[in-house]
């Protein structure tokens, strides 16, 4: 990977989805063992959640699993295997309105491990939540690129896990 210019030197990735649904089921799916395990991770993938001390200076793990054909396929080639330790630390907690955790990116061949900041902001509005996820850019544009691939992903299971908290 070419480190074409600095993380700090390129746009963030900024994304926005409003959902139906109060704004406690949000948060708790974002901080939340079984929250989590619920949707997190792109198509494809899965999560065990190890460790999750919701408080600043607490320690979110979980391994990260490549469970789809196409997936399995690509983390292999990519020869990053098709489970990895994903760890973070949480920096700014504002139940119901602000999650902020510092993620270590330490599984990439080759590249030396980096810090990585995604913030979470809730927004309640009327019978709605706006939610809007702001990450740090990663090491280079195409990690950058592959990231936002990877958040576009994952949000498509949120509405599934929201409904089914709704029974």
């Amino acid at each position: 990977m070419t480190n074409e210019t600095t993380p700090a030197t390129r746009t963030p990735i900024r994304i926005e989805r409003t959902y139906e649904a109060p704004v406690e089921d949000l948060w708790e799916l974002w901080t939340t063992k079984d929250g989590l395990e619920s949707w997190w991770g792109p198509e494809g993938f899965r999560i065990d959640v190890h460790e999750l001390d919701l408080r600043v200076g607490g320690q979110l793990r979980y391994d990260m699993i490549a469970v789809g054909a196409e997936q399995i396929e690509y983390m292999e080639k990519a020869g990053m295997g098709i489970s990895h330790d994903t760890r973070g630390t949480f920096v700014e907690i504002e139940p119901h309105r602000r999650l902020k955790v510092l993620y270590v990116i330490d599984f990439l061949p080759g590249v030396e491990p980096y810090e990585n900041n995604v913030l979470v902001e809730f927004f309640p509005e009327g019978e709605s939540v706006r939610m809007v996820i702001t990450v740090d850019p990663h090491i280079d544009e195409t990690m950058t690129r592959l990231a936002t691939e990877g958040w576009e992903s994952q949000l498509t299971k949120l509405p599934a896990a929201l409904a089914a908290r709704r029974g």
